[in-house]
């Protein structure tokens, strides 16, 4: 009897611009088919950030059960970026939530699981509130959203960022996002010489700028996060140097259906770092198995 080992294929990831009103659009990437249980993936901020470099690895380890979509947020990516930029991150978040629930209409997608990683996960929360029938679960990873949170020095340079923009300068800030430097330090040279270039884009710049400049910031106080019924999975890098864990701490404490799993030997890049093993976590979660 002769055995044969059969290899497949990764799904490939589909991509268009999804007009989302006033002459903006968003760039979206998604695996798996309409139908499949939808998990809407949200990246997190930094220079050059978007949702294929954030989550390419698991859409496509996810694509033959999920349909997975993965959007470029507003003022990121190869989405529309505001010119002038709106100024301050809560003004920012404001429009950009506005958009991605556009963006869900357009797409025709009923109800979510919502999969938020560092900012994504603040969006989610923010979500969760403005239209909780069409959410169905979250994930949040690094997120932020804790009151008084004091910014670690890898958060700061990234905010910095263009104080002193280069491509060592990337490669010095992404290698913050991991724990284990020696392992992936290839991969991250390559990934930041990749970013540099985009963040040298001047559209990108200006988003990333009108973000960070001063003004209000969004937080959740505990009566906040008590009307937020949904069953939540709170992920965190015990090693994170860009969002302290107890912002996780935080959520998970005043969430009423949370559970909270840290991930020892990883940092802030739970997704990248330790792929397989938040890949099962994620799956188990939405199937209720965890």
């Amino acid at each position: 009897m002769t055995s044969t080992t059969t290899t497949v294929a990764a799904p490939a990831i589909r991509t268009a611009d999804v007009p989302v009103g006033d002459g903006m659009s968003m760039h979206v990437n998604q695996t798996g088919t309409p139908g499949q249980p939808a998990l809407l993936m949200l990246h997190g901020s930094g220079p050059g950030v978007s949702g294929h470099s954030n989550w390419a690895a698991l859409m496509q380890g996810l694509g033959d059960r999920y349909h997975c979509i993965a959007p470029d947020i507003i003022g990121f990516g190869d989405s529309t970026h505001p010119d002038p930029s709106p100024q301050g991150f809560a003004t920012n978040m404001e429009l950009r939530i506005d958009k991605l629930i556009r963006m869900m209409d357009e797409l025709e997608l009923d109800t979510v699981t919502l999969v938020g990683n560092s900012m994504g996960g603040m969006f989610s929360l923010e979500l969760a509130g403005l239209i909780p029938d069409r959410i169905e679960r979250m994930v949040l990873m690094g997120s932020g959203g804790m009151p008084d949170l004091q910014p670690l020095p890898g958060l700061i340079k990234l905010v910095t960022y263009y104080d002193n923009p280069s491509a060592q300068s990337m490669e010095e800030l992404l290698l913050l996002f991991v724990h284990d430097k020696e392992a992936f330090g290839p991969r991250i040279r390559e990934i930041s010489a990749q970013r540099a270039e985009v963040a040298a884009r001047v559209d990108i710049r200006r988003s990333h700028l009108g973000t960070f400049a001063p003004g209000p910031f969004r937080t959740w106080s505990p009566d906040e996060l008590a009307a937020i019924p949904h069953k939540t999975l709170v992920v965190h890098g015990r090693n994170d140097a860009i969002v302290p864990i107890e912002s996780s701490y935080y959520l998970a404490e005043h969430l009423p259906n949370a559970d909270l799993y840290v991930l020892n030997h990883c940092g802030h890049w739970t997704q990248v770092e330790q792929a397989t093993r938040f890949r099962t976590i994620l799956s188990d979660f939405v199937e209720g198995l965890i």
